[in-house]
């Protein structure tokens, strides 16, 4: 069985080794015997078992090598692409795919190329700031589940259940497709994890930073993302909260904090003064 393939896993989630990809050496060593010697060497090849071979650089297929993906079971695939090209997709492709997941409650949206989770109890306004959001030009990645992947040691990707995917519960109102109702400039299948924000009911009396002084953390899978938390109550708008909080958390990756820089301003002024 030969298919014709730039790059699918859709039936095999794993290639066992790289013996299964065949580039430019393997088929010109192969030309080299009789169409008996071929025969011998590629049922013998056959017939250690193994989930497909993939012919790379779009090469023309043996007749034999196809009749012995028949005989064996051994689907038979082409690609287009070269075989460093290939591997590196492939290794990239399962590393995700294989990752270690877990599913967090709570909302991911994709503000200014960072992404965002935004995190906090049932009713606190989570999907409804993302919608704001999604009106203001930014894109949802996932609503009430988000599926976590570590794909290395600092590096974590969100995703939305595919049963769920677009999907936004607003109380009131039910059930919203964000694709349909906004355009597919609006959605987004996955997205790296770059800030937390908690969401949390105003409690009068508490204390909250005003200052972003001093750095907070969320630990998901062994990995410290920033964070901060947000308090609601009524006449705050969440999202341009959130938009803002975006914006701040992408200038203190490239080196720029606001607060250190207002501190550093108001000593220099106290210097002067003494």
């Amino acid at each position: 069985m030969m298919r014709d393939t730039c790059f699918s896993f859709n039936a095999f989630t794993a290639i066992a080794t790289a013996r299964n990809v065949l580039p430019v050496p393997e088929f010109t060593y192969l030309e080299h015997f009789s169409p008996e010697e071929r025969i011998k060497h590629l049922e013998g090849f056959f017939k250690l078992g193994f989930p497909a071979l993939i012919i790379t650089r779009g090469l023309q297929i043996f007749p034999e090598m196809a009749d012995f993906s028949e005989k064996y079971n051994v689907p038979l695939l082409r690609c287009d692409h070269g075989t460093s090209r290939f591997m590196s997709m492939a290794i990239r492709y399962l590393s995700e795919q294989l990752a270690p997941c877990k599913t967090r409650h709570g909302v991911l949206c994709e503000i200014y190329g960072e992404g965002i989770l935004i995190m906090g109890e049932s009713g606190v306004g989570k999907s409804e700031a993302a919608i704001e959001l999604v009106k203001r030009g930014h894109r949802l990645v996932a609503d009430d589940a988000v599926e976590i992947r570590k794909i290395s040691d600092s590096a974590l990707i969100g995703s939305a259940p595919k049963i769920i995917r677009h999907f936004v519960e607003v109380r009131g109102i039910g059930i919203i497709d964000v694709k349909e109702i906004f355009g597919m400039g609006a959605i987004k299948d996955e997205q790296q994890i770059d800030m937390v924000i908690h969401l949390e009911p105003w409690e009068k009396g508490k204390q909250y930073d005003r200052l972003g002084m001093i750095d907070e953390y969320t630990n998901i899978m062994g990995i410290n993302v920033p964070s901060i938390t947000i308090p609601v109550k009524l006449g705050r708008n969440i999202a341009v909260i959130v938009e803002v909080a975006a914006m701040n958390n992408r200038q203190k990756m490239m080196g720029y904090n606001a607060a250190v820089e207002l501190n550093e301003r108001i000593m220099r002024q106290m210097e002067m003064q003494q």
